[in-house]
C-alpha cells in the first residue's frame, strides 16, 4: 500500500511545487494516510481544501482500501 500511496503522491507533488509547496508521507495506519504539507502549503489558508478536495480525492481513487487522508 505504501508504494501505491507514494506513486500517487508523485502525481500530486508537481502541482503543489508549482505553487511553492510540497507534501511528504508521514505514515499509513489502518487505511488512514498521514501527510505533512510543507513550504507555501504549510501556512496557506486553502491547505485544508487542497488536502481534502485534491490530495484525498486522488489517493482514494488511486489506492484501494484507503479511508482518509489527514494532515499532521
Amino acid at each position: 500500500m505504501k508504494e501505491l500511496v507514494e506513486k500517487a503522491l508523485e502525481k500530486i507533488r508537481p502541482l503543489l511545487q508549482r505553487d511553492g509547496g510540497d507534501i511528504e508521507l508521514v505514515e499509513i495506519t489502518d487505511g488512514i494516510v498521514k501527510v505533512r504539507l510543507t513550504g507555501a502549503c504549510k501556512g496557506c489558508p486553502m491547505s485544508q481544501m487542497t488536502l481534502k478536495q485534491g490530495v484525498e480525492r486522488m489517493l482514494l481513487k488511486e489506492v484501494p482500501g484507503l479511508k482518509e487522508v489527514q494532515a499532521v
